[in-house]
């Protein structure tokens, strides 16, 4: 069996036994994909005592956790975990059982060809303008930890209720793929015959978003870079997180967030 979700955050809670029983029924060869912002490796040096208690609660679990990553994750350490093959494509095993699915890869899973691919823009950052620290600027919230006005910026974005992220922090550039990433992924697929039976990824194809924001949901490199993949690919089905709600785009492509959907 594989089932898909959406962003955890670092709180797997929905995958309790009392929300999700269908894993009675099931084994370590069954699968329960996270499509992005798994949020356990996010802790700044190493694992707080929370990310240990929910890692090793997930590693109980009859089934195996597999997750993409998505913007809200810490780069530094997650790719900081040795490469290993699992399933025909390259992984990072935070768990035996807890299991991260890197970029651009193809996985055989009971079957059934799975290409995944994290990483998306944070869409949540408000921030300040550079010539001034006291005018906002909605693509100016990324602040420098050595920045010397970091403390009081952020005191005046509590005060206006605006978020911004801290660099190496809260926030890492490695949240977008880089062309080297897109370009493994491409291949990855040309290897495969341009064919999956299930795309798994954190942000969504251009085109889908365009339905899903009703043309709000602005592209950029990585969404386009979807798109190419949505328009040459022959796939069965596209689930993607990201934009925290539940809701069937097209025939074929998804975005999902509570919702637990077994899809094989």
């Amino acid at each position: 069996m594989i089932f898909v979700t959406g962003d955890i955050h670092g709180e797997p809670k929905r995958l309790s036994m009392e929300n999700f029983p269908e894993q009675k029924e099931m084994c370590r060869e069954d699968y329960v994909i996270i499509c992005g912002d798994f949020g356990l490796v996010f802790a700044e040096d190493k694992e707080s005592k929370t990310e240990v208690w929910w890692l090793n609660w997930l590693e109980d679990k009859n089934f195996t956790t597999l997750f993409v990553d998505g913007n809200h994750e810490n780069f530094t350490r997650l790719n900081a975990f040795p490469v290993e093959e699992w399933h025909g494509g390259r992984v990072h095993k935070i768990r035996e059982h807890v299991i991260h699915l890197m970029r651009g890869e193809m996985f055989d899973l009971d079957g059934k060809t799975v290409f995944a691919f994290g990483g998306a823009r944070s869409h949540d950052i408000d921030g300040f303008a550079t010539n001034s620290a006291l005018k906002r600027d909605y693509t100016a919230g990324i602040l420098q930890p050595d920045d010397p006005l970091l403390y009081n910026k952020l005191k005046i974005l509590r005060i206006t209720n605006c978020c911004a992220r801290i660099e190496g922090v809260s926030w890492w550039r490695a949240e977008m793929p880089t062309k080297l990433e897109m370009m493994h992924g491409m291949q990855t697929l040309k290897a495969n015959g341009m064919k999956a039976d299930f795309i798994i990824s954190h942000d969504g194809p251009s085109s889908s978003l365009a339905i899903l924001g009703g043309g709000t949901l602005a592209p950029d490199p990585l969404t386009k870079y979807f798109e190419k993949i949505k328009q040459s690919v022959n796939y069965h089905r596209w689930f993607f997180g990201h934009h925290h709600m539940d809701h069937q785009i097209t025939a074929q492509d998804a975005v999902i967030y509570h919702q637990i959907t077994r899809i094989f």
